[in-house]
């Protein structure tokens, strides 16, 4: 029923997706497109989090600086958010949960622009306070991007990808064997990559993942799994959104380090 329900609308997203292609600009092609992935994400996901468009900041971010704005960011409710104005926000990084970038048809240069935005996410430095957890809760942010048309084979995006980080200068490490240490070894830069109808790629840390013991066994320097399917492909990234965000946590922000460059004189009284 869930995977029916899931083509279905990995279908329907296709199928909607060549309305905006009688438009005459890019931004009017690739604006509606990154709406229908935000509608179907507002519609599946729990009500624990919520959807937005902006940047991610923390403690260290300082005014103006250059930062990458995310198509789509994945946040708690709980946590607060800056309101930029035009539906635009500043979204502490203790509240994301994952970013999607949304893309008519993935490119090269596409794919680069989101590794190394999802590079600048996973360094940002999260300030909470932790008293207990239960479920999956990743080890970092998790970036994936999402495209309507791409390449023909899964595998070209995969050679990208190897391309980039030589380029970029991102060594991935060998995986711990150990399920309970590679679920806590966070992607180096983006988590996977998932064109409609066509394909996925993504980093095998994920608890819900096509990886098996055997295979990593086998095969001891496996980093990304990968599959050309015209099916399949909206539901893997809802389960590994799902995954993320269906836990349980006693933590909350610790505001300590915002206040850091927050200098004043105080007095004091009895």
């Amino acid at each position: 029923m869930l995977k029916s329900h899931m083509d279905a609308c990995e279908n329907t997203l296709v199928a909607t997706s060549k309305i905006p292609a009688n438009s005459g600009h890019s931004l009017h092609k690739g604006t509606p497109r990154e709406a229908f992935i935000r509608e179907f994400l507002q519609s599946h996901l729990p009500e624990k989090v919520a959807i937005g468009t902006g940047e991610i900041i923390d403690a260290n971010s300082q005014p103006g600086e250059p930062r990458n704005q995310f198509d789509i960011v994945i946040y708690k409710k709980n946590y607060p958010r800056l309101d930029f104005g035009g539906g635009v926000s500043g979204f502490l990084i203790e509240s994301v949960i994952a970013t999607v970038e949304v893309k008519s048809t993935l490119t090269r240069a596409d794919l680069e622009q989101a590794i190394k935005a999802a590079l600048n996410a996973k360094t940002l430095t999260p300030s909470i306070t932790s008293k207990l957890s239960a479920g999956y809760i990743p080890p970092k942010v998790l970036n994936f991007v999402v495209a309507y048309d791409g390449p023909a084979q899964v595998q070209t995006i995969h050679n990208w990808i190897q391309q980039i980080h030589v380029g970029v200068g991102i060594t991935i490490p060998n995986l711990p064997q150990a399920e309970s240490a590679r679920l806590q070894t966070g992607a180096p830069s983006i988590d996977g990559v998932f064109v409609l109808n066509k394909g996925f790629v993504y980093f095998d840390n994920a608890k819900a993942g096509f990886g098996t013991p055997q295979m990593r066994a086998e095969f001891p320097n496996l980093k990304w799994i990968m599959s050309d399917t015209s099916t399949g492909n909206l539901l893997f990234l809802f389960l590994l959104l799902q995954e993320a965000t269906a836990n349980i946590e006693g933590q909350w922000l610790n505001a300590s380090p915002y206040l850091a460059s927050f200098n004043l004189s105080v007095q004091i009284g009895f």
